[in-house]
């Protein structure tokens, strides 16, 4: 059975789901759904760890996690979380590093689909002229968050 949870945070809504071992989904809005809804201590962690992300105080997340997804999405999925905090990739850089250079829309599809926003970082993928191009939480929101990193970045310069 899976538990989901819900928090407001200064980029909105955010929703934790985990199936008692992982964490499976992040949503960026109340979803309708059939889970149980509770915080448990796997969502909490969870949680205070985007808290802790979104004020600036964590650079990596220490989670358990479980993205349900094809092969390739999984491919994509584990390239993003090579890409550094504070630094983005393009869609093509990501189709180079997996080995399929033509892959540039399949890997834009693959992080439409990314069941775990923010911890999985597709907000830092970007298009190759450098513009900030679709974002399942919205533009703006990818916004904030690269410039969460970016302010983080420039504070140890």
């Amino acid at each position: 059975m899976y538990n989901i949870f819900f928090y407001e945070t200064e980029i909105g809504v955010i929703g934790i789901r985990e199936n008692g071992e992982f964490i499976t989904n992040i949503y960026f809005s109340k979803v309708d759904s059939n889970d149980n809804i509770i915080e448990t201590q796997l969502i909490k962690k969870a949680f205070n760890q985007i808290d802790e992300y979104l004020n600036g105080e964590r650079f990596t997340f220490d989670l358990p996690l479980k993205p349900e997804g094809t092969l390739f999405q999984q491919k994509v999925w584990k390239e993003l979380l090579n890409i550094p905090y504070g630094g983005t990739k393009s869609y093509k850089d990501i189709a180079i590093s997996i080995g399929n250079e033509k892959a540039c829309r399949a890997i834009g599809n693959a992080n439409n689909k990314n069941p775990i926003p923010i911890i999985i970082p597709c907000h830092r993928v970007i298009g190759s002229n450098g513009k900030l191009v679709g974002y399942a939480g919205g533009l703006n929101t990818k916004e904030k968050l690269l410039n969460i990193e970016k302010r983080d970045i420039n504070k140890g310069e």
